[in-house]
C-alpha cells in the first residue's frame, strides 16, 4: 500500500465487453480516486466468468477486451482475471489502496469487503453510479439496441 508520498494504487474490474462511453466514465473517475499521479490497474474478466456472471457468452475474447481496456488513457495497466477467479491473488499481486466496484458489482463488493475484514486488509472500497450519458448507459442496453436495429432492419425488406 502506498504512503502519502507514493503514488497511490487503483484497482477496478470488469468485463468491458462493449465497450461505451459509461465505461470510459468509470475508469476515468476510478483513476482520479487515487489522487495526482495514481496508477489505475484494470482487471479484465475471462470470457467464462463473463458465462458464469452474466449468462451469456462475450461477445469479444478476453484477449481482445484486453488490448482495448489497454488502450484506453485512463488505464495504466490491463491485466486478465485470474483462472479461477481470485481476490486475494489480485491484492497480493497488486496491492492495491483502492478497489473501485461499479453499480452493478455490488454483490461482488460485498464480497471484497468481506474478505478484507476477515484478512484485515487496509485497502478502500468505493462504489461508482451509473453514469447517465444518453441511453446506451449498459453493453445490456447496447445489445438491446443492436436487436431493435437488426428487427426494424429485417421488417423494412
Amino acid at each position: 500500500m502506498a504512503s502519502a508520498t507514493q503514488k497511490k494504487t487503483v484497482l477496478a474490474s470488469g468485463a468491458f465487453d462493449i465497450l461505451h462511453p459509461g465505461h470510459i466514465k468509470f475508469l476515468e473517475k476510478a483513476k482520479r480516486m487515487g489522487g495526482k499521479n495514481s496508477r489505475l490497474i484494470v482487471i479484465v474478466a475471462r470470457d467464462k466468468t463473463i458465462k458464469e456472471n452474466k449468462g451469456r457468452d462475450a461477445i469479444f475474447s478476453d484477449k481482445a477486451r484486453l488490448s482495448i481496456v489497454q488502450a484506453l488513457k485512463p488505464v495504466d495497466k490491463a491485466v486478465l482475471g485470474y483462472r479461477p477467479f481470485s481476490f486475494e491473488k489480485v491484492v497480493k499481486k497488486y496491492k492495491p489502496d483502492i478497489v473501485v466496484f461499479g453499480y452493478d458489482q455490488v454483490w461482488l463488493m460485498k464480497r471484497f469487503k468481506e474478505l478484507c475484514r476477515r484478512r484485515k486488509w487496509n485497502i478502500k472500497v468505493k462504489v461508482l453510479k451509473k453514469y447517465n450519458l444518453g441511453s446506451l448507459n449498459s453493453s445490456s442496453d447496447v445489445i438491446k439496441k443492436i436487436k431493435k436495429l437488426r428487427i426494424l432492419k429485417r421488417r423494412a425488406r
